[in-house]
């Protein structure tokens, strides 16, 4: 939601329009004297997608002994996991009480 209240109200109730940005995630163009001067909204968290693929190509490269070494050792983790049970709690029977 977005709205513009003078900077008077947004002062005098300051507290409440911060827990509607951090709360509810509005956002607010604070006006004076007829003119949007300053925003008050949400900061973003995290990384945007498009940051993805520097990111992607700041990580270190695995040497071919590594990455094969490293795929070894998610076979040996899969392996150790053991087997899921056939059943899921949606469908278990609970005793009475």
């Amino acid at each position: 939601m977005r709205s513009s209240p003078s900077v008077t109200e947004v002062a005098r109730n300051f507290a409440e329009y911060v827990n509607r940005v951090a709360f509810r995630g509005e956002h607010f163009v604070l006006m004076r004297g007829g003119r949007a001067v300053a925003e008050l909204r949400p900061v973003s968290i995290g990384m945007r997608l498009g940051d993805l693929p520097g990111l992607l190509a700041s990580l270190p490269r695995l040497s071919s002994d590594d990455a094969a070494a490293f795929g070894d050792d998610l076979d040996t983790a899969r392996g150790q996991l053991g087997v899921l049970p056939e059943h899921d709690l949606i469908n278990v029977e609970w005793p009475a009480a």
